[in-house]
């Protein structure tokens, strides 16, 4: 332990000296900076050293400081805590109720409810729960499929002295419907609807759970028992509905509901115009398309990004028609349309799907030229569709050229990784692993799997094992897949007590108590 200290002095010393140095002065230090101090510190130094790192660094935290490092580190759950609980103890420094509801949803994502509801604890001491601090509970829950417990959150809100509204009522029916328990949600809603008075939103969350689920006639019911009750459809309900027509083929249907919206007086949206027309470019129906594109203009509707975007992916995109969307997409300039990054996302989108990368680049060179910085998802369109078409070395060309103007995320590193496994070249795979530490990137569980499987693959059993080690210490609970792969390695080979080991550290992160 003393030699992992040491090591902890050893790295982050230059951090120490220099926050010192820069915090015993009168100049107030820039929050984004001092975030990104903090985070190479818990980068930097094992969890045994944190606490003496932060305390000797001379840092002093903000709100806005803590929020964003807590952000920074939204996949690393229990690293997170412990400099949550770290700033908690700092002078002048109260934790804001939008740091809990962050560490809250970084605990619950990792499954570690029973620190998740000693913050819960925490908040009511200082009079700081809401609804929203419930709700982030109820979602979380439901995401994990533990209905429930999500339904266990909302029923003990008062005990907290939180009451239920219809708010958290319509905050408990849309975490059920989103995790695809529909069918809990409508037992919910028909048992309580008569406390709460349902309205628009309530109706709109059942609709489009059902026409998730998907079950047309139930979201027809629903829609009808809406109208018998006296709740009007608003916008949102119709755009849902006519997206749920559109999903289950009802293209003509979807049309009529449109044409009783404009007979009602509620004017569609270009939303639901884009939804029409992204459906048209997927049954191939093109001329339908590309007439409602006309009509749209000629009613004077708004012609915004997502309406351009069907028209760009779903419509050219599909049907090879490469110029026209290059005419559309220079129609938005003229028609005074904010050339975004996800406009531009969208035509290089539509030029991956052909196989026109070197058309895709230009668009990116023309981003640059108009000083729209690329993101993530630009990266993630380019390198997707390359190694959807087997051109992996040039994804990796694109990867370390596009890093050097945008951020990779997790979704980055985890295509990448993965597919240098599967192209057996485990070492490159490694590096980039490396690269993603040296930036500072928390790896999501998605990412440690790829690498622990391709280690696994190659029977390197020692290194997998200290990833998964690593994986877990973190609090990131490693999937189902990824362990048993483990597992079998490390029987085939005799290593039952590393097993064991590892087995103990999963049955902690495993333990969820329902409550406190």
């Amino acid at each position: 332990m003393m030699a992992r200290i040491h090591h902890c002095n050893k790295s982050c010393f230059r951090y120490l000296v220099f926050g010192r140095l820069y915090s015993s002065g009168e100049i107030v230090q820039d929050s984004s900076d001092t975030a990104k101090k903090v985070c190479k510190i818990m980068m930097s130094c094992p969890k045994v050293g944190l606490d003496t790192a932060l305390d000797q660094s001379g840092i002093r935290v903000s709100e806005d400081v803590v929020e964003k490092v807590l952000e920074k580190f939204t996949n690393a759950g229990m690293l997170a805590h412990r400099f949550f609980e770290w700033a908690g103890k700092q002078r002048n420094y109260v934790h804001s109720v939008r740091a809990y509801h962050i560490m809250i949803e970084s605990l619950a994502k990792i499954r570690q409810y029973e620190i998740m509801w000693n913050l819960v604890h925490g908040m009511r001491s200082k009079g700081m729960l809401n609804i929203e601090t419930f709700c982030i509970i109820m979602r979380k829950y439901a995401r994990a499929q533990k209905v429930n417990e999500a339904v266990y959150a909302f029923n003990i809100m008062k005990k907290y002295d939180v009451p239920p509204n219809l708010s958290a009522f319509n905050g408990l029916l849309s975490a059920l419907c989103k995790s695809k328990n529909v069918r809990k949600a409508q037992e919910i809603f028909d048992s309580m609807k008569h406390q709460f008075f349902p309205d628009s939103k309530t109706y709109s969350i059942l609709l489009e759970g059902w026409g998730r689920a998907p079950n047309l006639p139930k979201a027809r019911e629903i829609f009808k028992e809406m109208v018998d009750s006296g709740c009007n459809p608003d916008i949102v309900t119709y755009s849902i509905m006519v997206d749920i027509l559109c999903k289950a083929g009802r293209t003509d249907e979807a049309v009529e509901v449109i044409k009783e919206m404009e007979v009602t007086g509620c004017q569609p949206t270009s939303f639901i115009y884009s939804v029409l027309i992204h459906t048209y470019g997927i049954e191939n129906r093109i001329e339908d398309a590309i007439d409602t594109f006309l009509q749209m203009e000629r009613n004077g509707v708004k012609l915004d990004v997502a309406v351009y975007n069907a028209v760009l992916i779903h419509t050219y995109g599909i049907e090879n028609r490469i110029e026209d969307a290059i005419d559309t997409f220079l129609q938005m300039e003229r028609n005074g349309v904010k050339l975004d990054v996800a406009v531009y996302n969208a035509l290089i989108s539509a030029f991956c799907k052909v196989n026109k990368f070197q058309n895709a680049y230009k668009v990116v060179d023309e981003m640059d030229k108009k000083g729209v910085r690329p993101n993530s998802r630009t990266c993630n369109i380019l390198i997707n569709g390359l190694i959807g078409h087997g051109e992996t070395d040039e994804a990796f060309k694109v990867f370390r050229k596009m890093s050097k103007v945008c951020e990779p995320d997790a979704d980055t590193y985890t295509m990448m990784i993965k597919m240098f496994c599967e192209r057996d070249e485990l070492e490159t795979a490694l590096k980039v692993w490396k690269y993603m530490e040296r930036k500072q990137f928390a790896p999501s569980m998605h990412t440690f799997s790829a690498l622990i499987n391709g280690l696994c693959e190659k029977a390197d059993v020692s290194r997998a094992c200290v990833l998964m080690e690593e994986m877990m210490e973190r609090g990131i609970r490693p999937g189902r897949h990824t362990f048993g792969k483990l597992r079998q390695l490390l029987l085939k080979e005799g290593r039952e007590d590393v097993l064991e080991f590892l087995q103990e550290k999963m049955n902690l992160l495993v333990k969820e108590p329902l409550c406190d």
